[in-house]
């Protein structure tokens, strides 16, 4: 039986989508400032916000995080008072990133500052697949839900399974497996780690960068260039599609961009970091679909195509229709 008295603050993305996936969205009464899945958490209260400008470009981000980092500060703040007027009994934070979400440390010191409500704290820390079911059962487990907690992981895992079996029929039966290269910050250049190498390797590609359940590294062009990936993904971390966009050409006027096999067989691709690749919630296994769809597209049709797009054929139609033009 579900306590009726739950008051629940989440302040990663990725928990909060795990509460409304077991069922408990009507008992979350605040949220982070980068909580917006499912759309109806945008009415919650907002209890955090960053201590950055949060616009610009990739390189400005990342020295302002930088910066901050460098003074031993956190890159973000909690509204203790909004914490002590909610009085929630439950707090879910991570430990994983102090870059990517607010951390156990900004809360702890929120919460010594909470008299009342003395809120349970739920930490998690998720850098790898094992880690985000471990992060559902915590979940599960602190809420008094367990059996919907792993009702859910086995539905993850189900989904998991069915797409790594078709994607390995499908190698077996000729189809090319693609060599992969996902690009999870732009300037300057990271790889995708943690969970993404698992995903990748999962959709039926060859992972190039990044280590499984390790934290992203940085990484060189002249690296890409040497490994020459069949298929480029860009899926910076906190950037939708449209904003990844505005920063490709960065990528494009790189040294020997147009020589690279991904580019000639037009298979760099935009993904949405934001809302899918870099959140370790339940739509990990959207990114998992994602990724097969790009991978195999004659194998695998989830109808994902709002959450990711091919940069070079887009370019291509683009450059197309300015010559047109000209003509005319």
């Amino acid at each position: 039986m579900i306590e009726k008295n739950l008051r629940i603050i989440s302040l990663i993305a990725s928990s909060t989508e795990i509460v409304h996936a077991l069922g408990l969205g009507e008992f979350m009464v605040g949220r982070s400032h980068e909580c917006d899945y499912p759309a109806t958490i945008k009415n919650l209260p907002i209890c955090t916000a960053p201590k950055f400008q949060v616009d610009g470009s990739s390189y400005e981000i990342d020295q302002r995080v930088k910066a901050i980092l460098q003074e031993s500060l956190s890159v973000y703040k909690v509204d203790a008072a909004m914490l002590e007027q909610l009085q929630p009994t439950h707090l879910i934070t991570q430990a994983q990133c102090e870059v990517c979400a607010v951390s156990l440390r900004d809360v702890e010191e929120a919460v010594c500052q909470l008299v009342t409500s003395q809120p349970e704290i739920v930490s998690l820390e998720p850098n790898s697949l094992a880690d985000f079911y471990e992060d559902v059962k915590k979940i599960g487990q602190a809420l008094a839900v367990p059996d919907r907690a792993q009702g859910l992981i086995d539905e993850c895992q189900k989904r998991i399974d069915a797409i790594s079996k078709r994607a390995e029929q499908a190698i077996a039966d000729g189809t090319n497996q693609v060599s992969v290269a996902v690009i999870e910050w732009i300037e300057p250049l990271m790889a995708a780690g943690n969970w993404m190498p698992e995903l990748v390797e999962l959709a039926g590609g060859k992972n190039l960068f990044g280590q499984a359940g390790k934290h992203s590294p940085w990484m060189s062009w002249q690296e890409i260039i040497d490994k020459d990936p069949d298929v480029i993904i860009v899926t910076p971390c906190g950037f939708d599609n449209k904003r990844t966009l505005e920063e490709m050409h960065l990528i494009e006027d790189q040294a020997q961009y147009k020589n690279l096999q991904a580019v000639k067989n037009k298979r760099v691709y935009v993904a949405d970091g934001n809302q899918y690749f870099n959140r370790p919630g339940p739509r990990l296994i959207d990114s998992l679909e994602i990724l097969a769809e790009i991978f195999y597209p004659q194998t695998f049709q989830f109808g994902h195509q709002q959450a990711w797009l091919n940069f070079t054929e887009q370019k291509s139609r683009a450059t197309t229709l300015s010559k047109d033009k000209q003509i005319l």
